[in-house]
């Protein structure tokens, strides 16, 4: 199961989130998600557990508590919204980054 985890503290790593879970199971991946153009984190990460029941348990555990001061926003993750993934679908048209369709088909 995919979990969505929120509000993390800006110095926190990759290896504490994943220590953060293990202790409600099995971790298969855990990641932060940074900023591109200097690498800081951005605040929110997934976590991925192949046990729904441990993943369930670690989202119940987790959920509200504190994590170097702050309080964490755990739930599973959702699927991109649909608006989400058209925003990404018309930044590359034709391998052409930031064109849209109209600049593609001259119209």
């Amino acid at each position: 199961m995919n979990i969505y985890v929120g509000n993390l503290p800006h110095e926190l790593t990759e290896e504490e989130l994943r220590q953060a879970f293990e202790t409600f199971g099995e971790v298969t991946s855990a990641r932060i998600i940074t900023r591109k153009r200097n690498g800081m984190s951005r605040g929110f990460g997934f976590v991925e557990m192949p046990t729904k029941a441990e993943a369930q348990a670690a989202i119940t555990g987790l959920n509200g508590t504190e994590l170097k001061g702050q309080a964490l926003n755990v739930n599973e993750a959702r699927p991109r919204s649909e608006s989400r993934q058209k925003v990404v679908e018309d930044e590359v048209v034709d391998g052409a980054p930031g064109k849209q369709s109209s600049d593609v088909t001259g119209s």
